[in-house]
C-alpha cells in the first residue's frame, strides 16, 4: 500500500501535529531522535531508522551514539536522562511483554530525570513513532521512501 498517508490524510495530519507538540516541548531534539531510531530498531521499521538517523545526525548526533543506541546499556556514550529515556522507550514499544505495563523502577528513573511535563511528552513521542512504525511496516515502506 504505497499511498496510505494520501489514503488517510487526515489521520497523517493528526499524527503530525503529535509530532509538533512533542518537538517544541522542551526535550532536546537528539534525545527525541534517539528515543525515535531505539523503538524502530525495535519495530523492525526500516523507514524510520533511516529517517531518524538521518534526523539525528542533522541535529548533531554523532555516529559513535547512533551506532550504539541498540546498546545503549552496555556503552558509557549515554546520560542518565537519556538512558531513562531509552529504558522507558523500549518499555513502552514492547508492552505486551510485561503484563503490569511500564516496571515501576523504569518510571521511577523517568520521573527522576524529567519535569512531568517533559515525562509527559517523552509518552507521547514513544506513542507516536509506535504509531508511524506500525504503519510502515504494516504497509511495507522502505528505507529512503521518506525522502
Amino acid at each position: 500500500m504505497k499511498n496510505v498517508y494520501k489514503l488517510a490524510a487526515d489521520g497523517y495530519r493528526g499524527l503530525n501535529t503529535v509530532e509538533e507538540y512533542v518537538n517544541g516541548s522542551g526535550i532536546p531534539r537528539g534525545l527525541l531522535e534517539l528515543v525515535r531510531v531505539r523503538a524502530s530498531q525495535i519495530n523492525a521499521c526500516a523507514v524510520c531508522t533511516d529517517m531518524h538517523s538521518r534526523k539525528a545526525q542533522s541535529v548533531g548526533e554523532s555516529n559513535e551514539r547512533l551506532w550504539s543506541v541498540a546498546a545503549w546499556r552496555d556503552t558509557p556514550y549515554f546520560t542518565d536522562a537519556e538512558r531513562a529515556a531509552l529504558a522507558l522507550t523500549e518499555s513502552i514499544t514492547r508492552i505486551a511483554d510485561n503484563s503490569a505495563g511500564v516496571p515501576d523502577d523504569t518510571w521511577e528513573e523517568a520521573s527522576a530525570q524529567f519535569p512531568a511535563e517533559e515525562l509527559a511528552a517523552l509518552v507521547a513521542a514513544i506513542a507516536s513513532v509506535n504509531a508511524w512504525n506500525r504503519i510502515n511496516v504494516a504497509t511495507r515502506l522502505s528505507a529512503g521512501s521518506f525522502r
